[in-house]
């Protein structure tokens, strides 16, 4: 079938938000709450394996503050400290602390030139991903995607694949018709339980995860003046990024295995 839709991963994919963004805003929303809880950069590497900000605080009080006596409202202290860190986050996008990837511009770009339907499909909250979007892109950049699948809108979270389920549903595609964009394995899996072909970019904290049932591992999207890499998958065939073409070939490659 004819690509029809791109569907993009948030964290990771579209920028780097995790090590520079997500992790000192929960830093300083944690400070801001008086608590001693300090993430630095390799034990958040090792808090992303659990996807969703208020799953991982519970994750790292269980797992590495056995210390902490949990207060009886936890629940509402942890919405509140994931509220706190949407802030800080959002107000460091509005700095322009947190630019895209390479190449994304360009290819949400040529996608909306060529008529290729734009959708997300994210655990971080909606307003981050608006933020995100408005500061990165365009001020009115959240009404190019049609469908934006983000949060809490399905119960089980990546590597569950109900969010793709869900924003397919919304968009009334199959999977054979779209490719997801992401960027670690907890994504992959959501994406290869939901039937789609998957493009992943790798960053550092994802770069030793196991894509091997990836469409394409590459190192970014690609510029014309900043080339991306193939670190596994199909030849671009001399292509030095990759654009609506490419992806269709890549699709197309998909969808006859």
């Amino acid at each position: 079938m004819t690509l029809q839709a791109l569907i993009f991963d948030v964290d990771g994919t579209l920028a780097d938000t995790e090590r520079d963004g997500h992790r000192p805003a929960f830093n300083r929303a944690f400070a801001e709450a008086g608590l001693d809880w300090v993430w630095g950069v390799d034990l958040y590497g090792e808090l992303l394996a659990v996807t969703g900000g208020k799953e991982r605080m519970r994750h790292y009080v269980e797992r590495y503050r056995p210390d902490y006596q949990k207060p009886a409202d936890f629940d509402a202290l942890i919405a509140r400290l994931h509220a706190a860190k949407t802030r800080h986050y959002t107000a460091m996008l509005e700095r322009g602390a947190i630019p895209l990837r390479s190449g994304v511009q360009r290819l949400v770009g040529e996608a909306r030139r060529m008529g290729v339907r734009l959708a997300i499909a994210t655990t971080t909250t909606p307003d981050n991903v608006s933020a995100l979007l408005r500061h990165t892109l365009a001020p009115d950049a959240e009404s190019w995607f049609e469908v934006i699948g983000a949060g809490d809108m399905v119960p089980a979270k990546k590597p569950a694949p109900d969010i793709y389920f869900h924003v397919l549903e919304r968009l009334g595609l199959t999977p054979t018709q779209c490719l997801a964009f992401e960027d670690s394995e907890n994504g992959l899996r959501a994406t290869l339980a939901a039937g789609l072909a998957t493009v992943i970019t790798v960053n550092d904290y994802t770069r030793g995860h196991d894509f091997r049932d990836a469409t394409i591992v590459l190192d970014q999207l690609g510029e014309p003046d900043a080339p991306c890499t193939v670190l596994s998958g199909p030849s671009l065939n001399g292509a030095r990024y990759l654009g609506i073409e490419q992806l269709r070939l890549l699709s197309a490659q998909a969808n006859r295995r």
